[in-house]
């Protein structure tokens, strides 16, 4: 080994630049991650941790690699939570912050961002920036005409997605998205929708000249010079000493191999390390091997025979290979195998995760950890062929073989793999006028992104037209199917050898289907098992049902002389018409437009000026609590938390010596202090506790508190920590609310929120036609996914008090609980929140017992102590949405008239044994909205009525609303609401009456600060979409108190002056003033004139009773070209029009934004997220910020709308299998159900409708 590593230059320090500034390292744990890094050892912030596993992009940055043989720079964007540190050796990495800033001056980037609205709570908009550099970078590499100045070479095809890898839970994407596509050269400027740059009336000049520059020839340099000088002098990265080896040949890696196997230590091969995002990463490796430098595993080979490509090159680099592929050396379908491959490999993963990801990584989780990859089931379909290295013997195996053979050791590595070059021609026994058809399918609940597939496969087939002229004969065929719940991707040998020289018609694709169900059967514990099914058939149906069509239509061409030439012309038409069918990549958002009333009669109030913070938020500089640099001696915590809903605790242990490294304490309620309380949290329903005492009383309760030198080694111990659970002698749990209601497990419901009966239900069950008795309805639960988990930290300080800071939307609350655990006066505590990452009603219960924990871990250590969540334990401590079960009664009259409603409602409200529920944005509300449309669509189905008709009869008016509606110091906390932003406009507005000189520009005179328990006592929740009106009427108030003290003063200056400006009106001293000023001695610090103001604005709770009108029409269909979306229950919404009246709004720009995000929030909990949890309840994997959310339920609307007509079609299909057109379509309405209701078996009735001759 050593001669191999002796005969090439190495570097014993890792070197690289960020944002053109030079690091040196000599000694890191390989294991660090570049996120890590950029964190805890640089000023860079902006790189944020949220989901840890490359799935939302909040982490993502510009990775540069230089090549000096070509003088070239490869620009891509990565996940930073995901890269390892030592892997950046010799590149550049750019963050947002070295685009631009409030120094310097503000990237084009950011301002965009900030002037089209596309930044609220700001967590996930550095990423969003990176992107979008990333993607405007690399369109001026292309061939392109010049574009117009301002733009760039960018499409708004490519604009949209740039952004396809990142996530955002508050704007809806679409101001993001324009923000984009305001840089793309093709953009109709009539698209861009409601920004901070034109009004609508500008011409489409105007609108280009106000955009900030994109200046294509001024662009920052991505890899410094300094960085390509040390490249050019070659260097791989070898740090013996800290477990990083990087061998440059095959025989150095066998060498490597072979001393970890005879000194048995562990050693992990390193390419991207995107499986830790998959696989967590919990063993301790001894040696890290990267194994990119290596030719023989990177290289791109074609040749006549096919394309062959190493098992570390990138999928990103894979894809543009299969594309590059050129029909003058190749038959032009061989080349349509190629590119249809690419197709399907551009939908895997994100473009971050495929910028790193190697595809020969990919293919061995998928043959050692039975990983559901797409590339095992499409290189499967071509007859790939794998290169397998096992000590100094390479074999080559079938793709098929690799993966039924078992898992590879650690002595073997893949090498490579090859698509064989396809072509009908090149086998002797092909028909002379065959073609090849070559098609990849794929559901995923999204088309797009890091969404793990239902089930993929990919078919390929060489047909011609039959001897005997009476249609399509399947020559060959290879179909293949993965992700369906078997341990690998397998081909369907038996449906192959069935069709394989047959004529396809309806009877015999009814039969392979039949054969198909029998052998695509997932394995035990799958989930949606019949439906995995059902897509295979509806799949191949795709593939082969357009030429069982021909065998009908074959006699009429013949008779028209329509030759088997020209039948073979057709079919080929069809397939180009499928190579370049632009619906397998839809847009993220074709377009949209934006309606608003705006008044200027409270100027600046009203006014849609830019969100506060938002350019800072989109170049890095808004600081979160997990940006303040840690203090000196700082540790970290991690939660233990309970994996048994009802069990005693006997004791906690580790698994192995080593998960103790670097803890410094495990905290739990023993570590009380005398005087304090076991209190985690509390409101007026009671107080939870901090942590469980001998009984753990729900799976997720928090145990204990793992307190280490680092993050990452807390975060590790608490993985590894072993609860000693004893359940004997103890009731069964409580897992359901109906179990709960059996054993009278209920809370007290304060007075307040007790129902009131409206009206006399039994008179009005008396006079209605028609009854529905005891229908059911269940709603489950939404996990909050704010992009900041829950974070805090906690400084002692002197005098025995505590400052801690946290992501909360209540500190007030925070602040009485952290005194009362740890037994100290409130005077004694004090708990700053700046601005928080996304909260959504998360971030107010459910974030007192974080800083808790990190404060009672502060006072007991006497050093400073933070956490941030990792996001599995947030979801598992986090309990969401609060589950109902909904039981109703309504009578109704012949006309669709309702009488009378009875709901009796069951909510998850913690006295079960599952994890703890919290309000989540429109708590209560959103579920009202969806059962009323519940109850309006089954009362519709019943009387066979449109259900507009039932709708309209029941519409209420402003008068029958009456019946079920009775008659500054109010702080609040920036959540990305625009709270401060409305603020600084009442400020403004309010202070502007003293009407003098500057008071035009006040608004840029006004700052707003954190929240901070010292100064704001009486805070309470930022909630229920409220707090900014009310915040504003605080600060309304205040400013009237110091205008009254201000005016007198500006009254005796006019009088001696003549005029005065705002300045002279404060002046604070007289050191600097003019001899003027001086001479009227005018200042109010003079005047003794006290220049602060508070007040206290009490909201009546009447307040959240608050009533808004609003409208959405949503179209959702899942008929979409041959019926695609009725084979995999996919829904696609084509259209939604909001009409929304929120009075008069304080800032339409903040609202609209708001309004967006909400309703997109709302289509997730109503069609897209699940909340899988295990059996004892354990997760497994006038306002604008609520009411909108209750819109989206039109979503689900018109997908039962849809789902309706669809079932009516199989009732064409056959009269004697009645479906009910009453039907329950569950919340969320995922695909899998969506597809159930439409019927699992769809191809089926159809194809024996077609052999029955259409009857």
């Amino acid at each position: 080994m050593e001669e191999h590593r002796e005969s090439r230059s190495s570097r014993n320090s890792l070197v690289f630049a960020v944002n053109g500034e030079r690091f040196d390292v000599s000694s890191v744990d390989p294991s660090t991650t570049l996120l890590e890094f950029l964190r805890s050892h640089t000023r860079f912030k902006s790189v944020k941790l949220s989901c840890g596993e490359g799935g939302c992009g909040a982490c993502l940055v510009l990775l540069s690699k230089y090549n000096p043989e070509l003088d070239q720079v490869d620009d891509f964007t990565v996940s930073s939570c995901l890269t390892l540190l030592c892997s950046v050796n010799g590149c550049s990495i750019t963050t947002t912050e070295g685009l631009g800033n409030s120094k310097a001056g503000f990237h084009p980037i950011h301002q965009r961002f900030a002037g089209f609205h596309a930044s609220q709570c700001g967590f996930c908009t550095p990423g969003m920036c990176v992107s979008l550099f990333s993607a405007l970078v690399n369109a001026e590499k292309r061939h392109r005409p010049q574009p117009p100045p301002g733009f760039s070479k960018l499409t708004v095809s490519e604009a949209e997605k740039a952004i396809a890898g990142n996530l955002c839970r508050c704007t809806g994407y679409r101001s993001i998205v324009d923000a984009c596509k305001s840089f793309a050269a093709d953009v109709d400027m009539e698209d861009l929708g409601f920004n901070a740059f034109w009004g609508k009336q500008d011409s489409k000049e105007v609108k280009i000249s106000r955009l900030p520059l994109w200046k294509r020839n001024d662009q920052i340099c991505t890899f410094p010079e300094f960085l390509k000088k040390e490249n050019k002098s070659a260097a791989f990265l070898d740090l013996e000493r800290c477990c990083w080896l990087s061998p440059v040949s095959i025989p150095e890696l066998q060498s490597l191999l072979e001393n970890a196997d005879n000194n048995q230590y562990s050693v992990k091969l390193v390419v991207g390390n995107t499986g830790m995002g998959y696989y967590k990463e919990v063993e301790h490796f001894d040696k890290y091997i990267d194994i990119r430098h290596i030719p023989e595993l990177s290289f791109i080979r074609r040749d006549q025979t096919g394309i062959e490509i190493g098992a570390t090159v990138t999928i990103s680099k894979a894809i543009e290979a299969l594309k590059e592929q050129d029909e003058g050396d190749f038959h032009s379908e061989g080349v349509m195998v190629f590119k249809k491959i690419a197709d399907h490999m551009e939908k895997i993963a994100t473009g971050s995760i495929r910028n790193s990801a190697s595809v020969g990584g990919n293919l061995v989780m998928a043959q050692r950890n039975n990983f559901p990859s797409d590339i095992s089931t499409i290189l499967l379909s071509v007859d790939a062929v794998i290169t397998v290295m096992t000590g100094h013997k390479c074999e080559k195996l079938m793709l098929e073989e690799f993966l039924e053979s078992s898992p590879l050791d650690a002595k073997s590595v893949l090498v490579s793999f090859k698509i064989p070059y396809w072509d009908p021609c090149r086998n002797i026994t092909s028909e002379t006028n065959s073609i090849m058809l070559f098609e990849t399918y794929r559901a995923a609940p999204r088309p797009l992104g890091n969404a793990l597939p239902h089930l993929n496969a990919a078919f390929l087939a060489e047909i011609s037209p039959s001897e005997m002229g009476d249609g399509i004969k399947i020559n060959s065929c290879q179909l293949a199917f993965g992700a369906y719940g078997t341990r690998h991707a397998i081909r369907a040998r038996t449906v192959e050898d069935f069709l394989i020289g047959k004529v396809l018609n309806f009877s015999v694709l009814y039969e392979a289907i039949k054969l198909l169900e029998a052998f695509v059967v997932p394995e035990d514990g799958t989930s949606s098992p019949a439906f995995r099914s059902s897509l295979a058939v509806g799949f191949l149906f795709q593939f082969l049902g357009f030429l069982a069509e021909v065998e009908t239509e074959i006699s009429s061409a013949q008779v028209d002389g329509y030759s088997n030439t020209l039948l073979l012309k057709a079919l080929k038409m069809k397939q180009n018409d499928d190579q370049f069918d632009q619906t397998k990549f839809p847009t993220l958002l074709s377009s949209a437009k934006q309606v608003l009333e705006l008044s200027r009669k409270y100027y600046p109030v009203g006014e849609p000026i830019i969100k506060s913070g938002a350019a800072l938020q989109a170049s890095g500089e808004a600081v979160y609590v997990d940006d303040i640099p840690s203090p000196a001696n700082c540790l970290y915590g991690a939660f233990v938390c309970s994996t048994k809903p009802l069990a005693r605790i006997k004791g906690i242990e580790f698994k192995s010596k080593s998960a103790t490294h670097g803890v410094s304490a495990l905290i739990s309620y023993k570590e009380i202090p005398e005087g304090g309380a076991n209190v985690g949290s509390k409101t007026i329903f009671g107080a939870e506790p901090l942590f469980a005492d001998e009984l753990t009383r729900y799976a997720g309760q928090r145990v204990a508190f793992v307190v280490a030198d680092t993050q990452k080694n807390a975060d590790r111990a608490a993985n590894l920590a072993v609860v000693d659970y004893d359940m004997e002698n103890l009731e069964p749990p409580i897992l359901s609310v109906e179990e709960a209601v059996e054993r009278s497990s209920f809370f007290e419901v304060p007075p307040i929120f007790s129902p009131k009966q409206v009206g006399d239900i039994l008179k009005g069950m008396d006079e209605a036609d028609h009854k529905i008795l005891s229908a059911e309805i269940k709603l489950g639960s939404q996990y909050y996914f704010y992009m900041e988990t829950q974070t805090a930290l906690a400084v002692p300080d002197e005098d025995n008090c505590m400052v801690v800071y946290s992501s909360i939307q209540c500190p007030e609350f925070a602040h009485a609980t952290i005194a009362r655990c740890l037994g100290i006066p409130e005077h004694n505590v004090r708990v700053i929140t700046r601005r928080v990452g996304g909260g959504f009603g998360g971030k107010a219960i459910k974030a007192m017992p974080v800083a808790t924990a990190c404060a009672l871990a502060a006072y007991k250590l006497c050093r400073p102590v933070r956490i941030y969540v990792n996001r599995k334990t947030d979801m598992i401590m986090a309990g969401g949405r609060h589950p109902m079960k909904i039981t109703y009664s309504v009578g109704f009259k012949s006309n669709g008239k309702i009488m009378a409603l009875q709901l009796n409602i069951l909510i998850d409200a913690g006295l079960t044994n599952l994890p703890n529920r919290s309000a989540m944005r429109a708590p209560g509300e959103v579920q009202a909205s969806f059962i009323a449309e519940a109850v309006i669509e089954h009362v519709a189905s019943t009387l066979s009525m449109e259900v507009d008709s039932v709708r309209n009869i029941n519409l209420h008016t402003y008068n029958s609303l009456n019946l079920f509606y009775e008659g500054c110091a109010v702080g609040g906390i920036e959540l990305g609401q625009g709270l401060w932003t409305k603020a600084k406009q009442m400020a403004a507005f309010a202070l502007s009456s003293i009407l003098c000189g500057g008071t035009v520009d006040l608004l840029e005179k006004v700052r707003v600060v954190q929240t901070d328990t010292l100064s704001l006592i009486q805070g309470g929740f930022t909630a229920g979409s409220t707090t900014s009106e009310s915040s504003c009427e605080a600060v309304r108030l205040c400013c009237n108190i110091l205008v009254e003290r201000l005016t007198p003063i500006r009254e005796r200056l006019l009088e001696q002056m003549g005029s005065i400006n705002w300045e002279t009106l404060i002046q604070q001293g007289l050191e600097d003033l003019n001899v003027r000023i001086s001479e009227v001695g005018a200042a109010a610090y003079m005047q003794a004139v006290n220049l602060s103001a508070n007040t206290l604005f009490v909201p009546d709770l009447s307040s959240m009773l608050y009533l808004n009108y609003g409208a959405a029409v949503s179209e959702a269909t899942m008929v979409l070209q041959v019926e695609v979306n009725l084979l995999t229950g996919e829904t696609t919404i084509l259209r939604s029009d909001i009409v929304y009246d929120c009075g008069q709004s304080l800032n339409p720009s903040v609202d609209l934004g708001q309004i967006e995000g909400a309703f997109v929030q709302g289509i997730g909990f109503f069609m897209f997220e699940e909340y899988p949890t295990n059996s004892d309840g354990l997760v497994v994997s006038e306002a604008s910020g609520e009411p909108p959310l209750l819109l989206a339920v039109s979503v689900h609307c018109a997908t039962r709308a849809a789902i309706r007509e669809a079932r009516q079609q199989l009732q064409s299909w056959n009269k004697s299998k009645g479906f009910d057109s009453t039907f329950n379509l569950e919340v969320p309405a995922t695909m899998p159900i969506v597809k159930e209701l439409c019927g699992l078996d769809y191809v089926e009735m159809y194809l024996q409708w077609r052999i029955n001759g259409r009857k």
